[in-house]
C-alpha cells in the first residue's frame, strides 16, 4: 500500500500558447518513493516538469505539493515549499569552485542557517565532492558535474526533489554512476520525481513508473513489472 503522496499531479492539460502537449496527466509520488516519468523526445515530459515546479501553469487539472493545491505558484514559491530542482544540462557556473556552487543551493535561510550540516550530509553521499571543492566546476567529469547538480539540490533541504534527464549527454558507464548515485539519495528516504529518455536505467533503479507517448499516458505501474511489459520491452529496450 502506497503512503501518503507528496505530490499529487491529476488530470492536467499543459501547452503553450495554442498548442497543447499533454493530455489528461495524472502522476502521484509517495512519501520515500523513486518514481520515473519516462518517454521518448517530445513527449511532454520536461512539459510535466515545468508545470510541477511553477515555470508553466496548468491548463486544467490540478496539482497538489505537500498536501496543497500549487498549480498556480510560482517557481520561487515552489522552492520555498521544499521543492527542488534538478535542471536538464546541469546548468553549473563553471569557473566556481564545486563547493562555491553547493553553497548557492542553500540560499533560503533555514538552508542557509544548517549549510554545514548539509555539506557533511551531501559529501557522505558523493565523496567524489569533498575531494574536489577547491577545483572548479567545469573541470570535473560530466557525471560528477551532475552529481554537484544533484548535491547542490540537496543543499536547499528539500522535501522533495525532480530531475530532468541527468543522463544526458553521458556516457553508458557515466550513466550508470549517477542513477546509482539517484538511488542512494532516495535511500535516505527523500521523495523523487525522475524524468529520463533512458527507460531501461530508469526501471533499474525506481520502485514505480509512468510512461508517455505523444503527451498521453499509456502505461504506469511498478518498474518490475513494466520491464517485462511487451510494449517496453518492443519501443524502449530494443527487444
Amino acid at each position: 500500500m502506497m503512503s501518503q503522496p507528496i505530490l499529487t499531479v491529476a488530470h492536467v492539460d499543459l501547452g503553450y500558447g495554442s498548442l497543447k502537449v499533454v493530455f489528461d496527466f495524472s502522476l502521484q509520488v509517495a512519501e520515500g518513493e523513486l518514481v520515473g516519468l519516462v518517454g521518448g523526445n517530445g513527449s511532454g515530459k520536461s512539459t510535466v516538469l515545468r508545470a510541477i515546479s511553477g515555470m508553466i501553469r496548468p491548463w486544467s487539472g490540478q496539482i497538489l505539493f505537500d498536501g496543497k493545491e500549487v498549480s498556480g505558484a510560482k517557481p520561487h514559491q515552489m522552492a520555498m515549499r521544499g521543492l527542488a530542482h534538478v535542471p536538464m544540462g546541469r546548468q553549473l557556473f563553471p569557473n566556481m569552485s564545486v563547493h562555491e556552487n553547493l553553497m548557492l543551493g542553500a540560499y533560503l535561510p533555514e538552508a542557509r542557517a544548517r549549510r554545514e550540516e548539509s555539506l557533511a550530509q551531501v559529501h557522505e553521499l558523493f565523496p567524489d565532492l569533498a575531494k574536489y571543492a577547491r577545483s572548479p566546476a567545469g573541470e570535473l567529469s560530466g557525471g560528477q558535474q551532475q552529481m554537484v547538480a544533484i548535491a547542490r539540490a540537496l543543499m536547499l533541504r528539500p522535501k522533495m526533489l525532480i530531475m530532468d534527464e541527468p543522463s544526458l549527454g553521458l556516457s553508458p558507464i557515466l550513466v550508470k554512476e549517477v542513477m546509482a548515485s539517484i538511488r542512494r539519495v532516495s535511500q535516505t528516504g527523500l521523495p523523487i520525481l525522475l524524468v529520463e529518455q533512458n527507460v531501461k536505467q530508469v526501471l533499474a533503479v525506481s520502485d514505480r513508473a509512468y510512461v508517455l507517448e505523444n503527451g498521453k499516458q499509456v502505461l504506469d505501474g511498478p518498474s518490475r513489472d513494466l520491464e517485462g511489459d511487451p510494449m517496453i520491452k518492443k519501443a524502449y529496450l530494443g527487444l
